[in-house]
């Protein structure tokens, strides 16, 4: 190992913990190791507050005593016997022990067979090499590290790779594809080509994997600085159509009459990560992801207009509930946030290419309501055009559109405004009990305010009622609401 590699890792053990638990093993007669992602980040530069240790024997046993060590009064303890490991918390760092084992796999399960073994066996089953690095920590050998698989190698070279053969590494446990690209896209690797190509023999495994697992897989490569990699490497593995197929049902191209449109899996990519440079909001980006979602269920070839693609934001709002089910994302105010987005995000657009009156605009603050922000950035976003002229008239006028909601907002207070009359008291005005009527005055209150016929006015409101009212047949049986 180089003298460089050898100081910067004394400098980031050279510290009272690792002393401490090398002290507790060297006790014990146990070999104790540093291994997996902290090691790993010494090397990237990143810090981390989670450090997971190996030793030969009981890794129980191990946490045990270095909870002792530290002081049961400084530190907690807790013990998973089924997993063979315990984690101690203590001075702002949660440490993760466990006993070097080997692995072995049936093919219809995930879940391995696990017997105690050696460090090498333990180095072995680790999903990449970079990952399968360790430090020791007796006095002995204390900050020696055991790099088998050449991980250092390939943190140079930026790139992912097993440390056996990746064919049985995903095989045993398909979980590792999603892994592998989702480090890829965390750390901006590439993955090895060997590597590449096992995830693509073995894609159809992920089938075993459940739901929930692959979605905190996703999540993470959606929260990554360019997640556009990482869903271009599920689309080119094969992994994307199994696990998200309304994403990958829009790559590709057709053409009619030599007419194409773009290819709207890219052009999504594009709009992610146009959004992900400027916010860290990962729901933002789910609404990035799917705002298309809806085109494929509405490509029209038409003779005028060409390739059209008519109502897909409604078509995509609709689909999002059974997305989000299916791929055990939330099903709360995040699911419909990107629900509403989604439905939302041509109307600026619109805006945009047609007059902007001062209605529209009223209309687009009360549904977007506190997210019309976030709703401007992503259409801001989806502006991807080849054509820098037309990109230029877009923005231009996008510009436009957004001081206009500035002043209407300034002037009107539309966002979130609740008209001055509701539903309860029309009833009690005109002795009625919930049913159209009720409805048919309230929107038209509501409408009247919008277009700009009345001001969001209690005494304007109260006569535009009466007026509605009488038109459908109705006559107050109580006016002290007045």
């Amino acid at each position: 190992m180089c003298s460089t590699h050898q100081e910067k890792i004394l400098r980031h053990i050279d510290k009272p913990i690792f002393h401490l638990v090398g002290q507790v093993a060297d006790s014990m007669q146990r070999p104790c190791y540093v291994v997996g992602g902290y090691v790993r980040d010494i090397f990237l530069n990143r810090t981390s507050n989670d450090i997971d240790f190996v030793t030969v024997g009981s890794g129980i046993e191990v946490a045990k005593a270095v909870a002792d060590k530290i002081g049961r009064k400084n530190s907690s303890l807790a013990v998973f016997k089924t997993y063979g490991t315990a984690q101690v918390k203590a001075f702002g760092l949660e440490l993760e022990f466990v006993g070097a084992r080997r692995e072995s796999y049936r093919h219809d399960s995930r879940n391995p067979i696990v017997e105690n073994g050696t460090l090498q066996d333990d180095q072995q089953r680790r999903d990449f090499t970079v990952n399968a690095m360790a430090i020791s920590l007796n006095a002995d050998y204390f900050g020696e590290l055991l790099d088998p698989f050449d991980g250092i190698g390939d943190m140079k070279q930026r790139i992912i790779r097993t440390p056996l053969n990746p064919d049985i590494t995903f095989s045993d446990d398909p979980l590792r594809m999603m892994r592998a690209v989702r480090f890829a896209t965390q750390l901006n690797f590439d993955i090895f080509p060997d590597t590449f190509q096992a995830i693509k023999r073995n894609a159809q495994r992920i089938n075993i994997i459940t739901r929930e697992r692959i979605a905190d897989e996703l999540m993470k490569i959606v929260r990554a600085p360019h997640p556009s990699r990482g869903l271009i490497m599920l689309h080119d593995c094969g992994l994307l159509k199994l696990i998200f197929p309304e994403l990958e049902a829009l790559s590709g191209v057709d053409y009619s009459h030599g007419r194409s449109h773009k290819d709207n899996f890219l052009h999504t990519m594009q709009v992610l990560d146009n959004v992900a440079q400027q916010t860290d909001n990962e729901w933002l980006r789910w609404a990035a992801i799917m705002h298309d979602i809806g085109k494929p269920a509405t490509k029209r070839w038409d003779e005028q207009q060409g390739w059209t693609f008519h109502n897909h934001n409604f078509v995509g709002e609709k689909m999002i509930p059974k997305i989000f089910s299916r791929m055990r994302l939330p099903l709360n105010e995040h699911m419909k946030y990107v629900k509403k987005l989604v439905g939302l995000h041509m109307r600026p657009i619109a805006l945009v290419e047609d007059e902007v009156t001062d209605s529209a605009v009223r209309r687009l603050l009360f549904d977007a309501g506190d997210d019309i922000d976030d709703l401007m950035l992503l259409c801001n976003a989806d502006i991807t055009s080849k054509n820098e002229e037309k990109v230029k008239r877009f923005r231009d006028n996008f510009l436009l559109v957004k001081q206009k909601l500035i002043d209407i907002e300034e002037k009107d207070r539309v966002r979130n405004f609740q008209p001055p009359i509701d539903g309860q008291e029309i009833m009690e005005i005109f002795g009625l009990q919930p049913s159209r009527p009720v409805g048919i005055i309230k929107d038209a209150i509501k409408d009247a305010i919008l277009d700009g016929t009345i001001q969001n006015d209690r005494e304007q409101a109260y006569a535009f009622m009466l007026n509605k009212a009488q038109e459908i047949g109705l006559s107050p049986v109580n006016r002290d609401s007045k």
